[in-house]
């Protein structure tokens, strides 16, 4: 298949805001938060990339970037060839039809003040030259379509009046509207209802071949990602650690930090009890991030080369790539 999306050395580094005895002690040294620290993959075409990880690895900062939501630092960002990270706020514009994005919290991310034909329609508006009733015609298919029914009723609700899961499918609509081909899919479910998670994932999995839709579907839960991705990246502190197809990386994972995420999905069985041990200590800040592989302080199989030089990922096996130096 071929490259929708490919990225190359891509970093984000922000600064920290420091008060005014910080400054005048520290002189003109200046801290940076590296929460994207030099990463490359690509998302073929149709393909569902899974981002996991624990929160403060970078998968949602990695998300805005892609679409450009965020200027990167460092790096390249290939959009069927085009380099987005050149491109003005003036030239991303006819980008932004065909890159879409579904936020984590659908209550933040819909207008109060906006009734939910409005939202949905809203880019239509933006980027197209439909009129009014055109507008409204293909909205009220799109709301059908995402289970948004009636149509005709909840056209004219206000957000505070639809449920958690009527709302995650209004940000489902708004962000299919105007037919992309790639969707940053940000924790779509976390916001949800246990009960409506897996009818909004079977939504999606049915959009996707509907649309021909190709999703970065960022997730700290695996055993979603097992649902619904072709392929899985692990991140960890800003770094892409493991990546590999599904199946391979949950059948044989390769890099400790993937394993202790694997052993972290509860089992539903209540007569099983997980056994392995989970990575001592927390995540270190990402200002001042370990030297060698980020993870070297938590991990069990820790020696003293880990700590000297960035691992490189490494095929372990056909298609599947991991950064740890050891054969664990």
């Amino acid at each position: 298949m071929e490259d929708l999306i490919k990225i190359k050395n891509l970093k984000k580094n922000f600064p920290v805001q420091k008060g005014f005895l910080d400054q005048l002690f520290a002189g003109k040294k200046k801290s940076f938060v590296h929460a994207v620290d030099d990463i490359s993959f690509e998302i073929k075409k149709g393909e569902v990339l899974g981002l996991a990880g624990e929160s403060g690895s970078g998968k949602s900062t990695t998300g805005r970037l892609l679409l450009k939501l965020l200027d990167p630092t460092e790096g390249v960002i290939e959009y069927n060839g085009e380099n987005l990270a050149v491109k003005s706020s003036k030239e991303m514009r006819i980008f932004r039809e065909k890159m879409q994005v579904v936020f984590q919290d659908p209550n933040s991310s819909l207008s109060p003040r906006m009734r939910v034909g409005d939202a949905i329609g809203h880019p239509l508006k933006i980027h197209t030259a439909l009129t009014m009733d055109e507008r409204k015609t293909r909205v009220m298919e799109l709301m059908e379509r995402v289970g948004l029914s009636p149509a005709s009723f909840l056209y004219y609700k206000y957000p505070h009046q639809l449920s958690g899961g009527q709302s995650q499918r209004v940000v489902l609509a708004r962000a299919l509207v105007t037919h992309p081909e790639f969707v940053v899919a940000d924790e779509p479910i976390a916001m949800a209802d246990v009960s409506v998670r897996a009818m909004i994932l079977e939504l999606m999995k049915e959009l996707k071949e509907e649309f021909n839709l190709t999703y970065l579907f960022v997730t700290h839960d695996l055993s979603t990602a097992k649902y619904i991705c072709d392929r899985i990246a692990i991140m960890y502190l800003g770094r892409i650690v493991e990546i590999g197809n599904t199946r391979e990386l949950f059948d044989h994972p390769h890099h400790p930090y993937t394993k202790a995420l694997l052993a972290a999905v509860p089992v539903p069985d209540p007569t099983q009890r997980r056994t392995e041990e989970i990575p001592r200590g927390e995540i270190p800040s990402a200002i001042d991030p370990p030297s060698g592989c980020h993870f070297h302080p938590r991990c069990k199989y820790a020696r003293p080369e880990c700590s000297q030089g960035r691992p490189p990922l490494k095929e372990v096996s056909e298609g599947h790539f991991s950064s740890c130096i050891l054969e664990t």
